[in-house]
């Protein structure tokens, strides 16, 4: 069993002749499944049945123009059948609709429509940037598609967006650590500019038929994180992230491995081969405003800390300065994260404390020659990004990220 996969199967039953705003209800509850991204629907009608008003609906010659039974069958991953349920409910006034729990083997590609997330927030070009972080804020997303009256995406608003032409003082990771008098003002800073002044346009978009190694490609090649989803008309119907193909990715031990053995090609590599050495440390005695500097200066807005035989003891990532920093600090501290110079070279950082008390102790690590599926596995189950790389004895080899993993999904490791 170890290929099969645990689904929902919601059956919905109605009558052909049962109508939503003049359109058959059958028509509909598929149309909103397809919009929606489901795996598949199909409709059946009955040759004889009655329902809940004991009438009887027949199939014979003779009485052809009779309201038939009709059933609509929909199966698809359960916390995407939850998404859709309210919908169907809408649509299925006059029927019964029933779920059921089950096991699928599925024996053709994945594709982006089956891992994207369907429910997905969008915006309006003239939408204000207030309003769009709070959104972002909300909804714990990193960026929202910009879509016109007919849903067609114009451009999508990133968090870097917001940081490089919105003006906004903190990384959205950030932002509930800040202050609330400092929320409150970079909300008032963004107010007045709208989404398409700092969207990123045109949006990279993907169809909902591509497969999950064509996205990774796209992904990689653009040097994204997300990518809207659209329909053959073109229309947004969700979005796929880079987090969800890796997900996809993690279940192949246990799920059809047959259904993607090109796009898992690439996770039969280690650690070693997709490292990333320029790591940035520091010694656990170390001065807090030491080791802030090369935070600030490193990409991977983490230092990792060893002992003195060079093993890892801790790890030092930029909201762990934040949260040591008091009110006073963090808005100074913030502009040096972000490349923002103060009259005073050291106004941004702490300039108390050591590298040993500000550090994390639990540090998620894997050996250097761990398989890129067990690494992934990791990265899902701790929800981390990144993961130190360690030798037998312990000490730091480097590190290995999201975007490296995604790199050997789509060949280019």
């Amino acid at each position: 069993m170890s290929d099969w996969m645990e689904i929902d199967l919601v059956r919905v039953y109605c009558g052909e002749s049962d109508r939503v705003d003049g359109r058959p209800a059958y028509e509909l509850v598929v149309e909103e499944a397809r919009r929606h991204g489901a795996a598949g629907a199909t409709v059946f009608r009955g040759v004889l049945g009655f329902g809940a008003g004991s009438l009887v609906h027949t199939a014979k010659i003779l009485r052809l123009s009779e309201d038939l039974p009709m059933v609509v069958e929909i199966a698809d991953r359960p916390e995407r059948i939850d998404a859709l349920l309210p919908r169907i409910e809408k649509l299925a006034k006059g029927g019964v609709v029933t779920r059921q729990r089950m096991a699928a083997l599925f024996r053709c590609p994945v594709r982006v429509r089956d891992v994207m997330a369907a429910d997905v927030a969008s915006v309006g070009p003239d939408t204000d940037l207030g309003e769009v972080v709070e959104l972002l804020v909300a909804r714990h997303v990193k960026a929202v598609p910009v879509v016109d009256a007919g849903r067609k995406v114009l451009g999508v608003v990133t968090g870097g967006d917001l940081l490089t032409r919105g003006g906004l003082s903190a990384r959205l990771s950030l932002f509930g650590l800040l202050p609330a008098d400092a929320r409150e003002e970079a909300a008032a800073a963004l107010s007045g500019h709208t989404a398409k002044e700092v969207m990123t346009a045109p949006a990279e978009t993907v169809g909902e038929r591509a497969s999950l190694r064509e996205a990774s490609e796209r992904m990689v090649k653009k040097g994204l994180k997300r990518l809207p989803v659209v329909d053959e008309a073109g229309e947004l119907i969700g979005i796929v992230s880079r987090t969800d193909i890796l997900r996809a990715a993690a279940k192949v031990p246990t799920a059809s491995t047959e259904a993607m053995p090109r796009f898992t090609a690439g996770l039969m590599q280690q650690a070693r081969d997709v490292l990333i050495t320029d790591v940035p440390t520091a010694k656990p005695d170390e001065p807090l405003l030491d080791v802030a500097a090369r935070l600030i200066a490193s990409p991977l807005r983490r230092v990792v800390v060893l002992d003195a035989a060079g093993k890892v003891v801790g790890i030092v990532h930029d909201g762990d300065l934040l949260a040591r920093c008091g009110p006073a600090k963090r808005p100074g501290i913030l502009r040096a994260l972000f490349g923002k110079k103060d009259d005073d070279e050291d106004a941004g950082v702490c300039s108390t404390g050591t590298a040993g008390e500000a550090m994390q102790t639990t540090v998620y690590s894997v050996a250097e020659d761990a398989a890129l599926t067990d690494v992934l596995q990791k990265m899902i189950v701790h929800g981390v990004k990144r993961l130190v790389v360690t030798d037998d004895d312990g000490k730091l080899r480097g590190m290995v990220d999201r975007e490296a993993v995604l790199r050997a999904i789509a060949g280019r490791a």
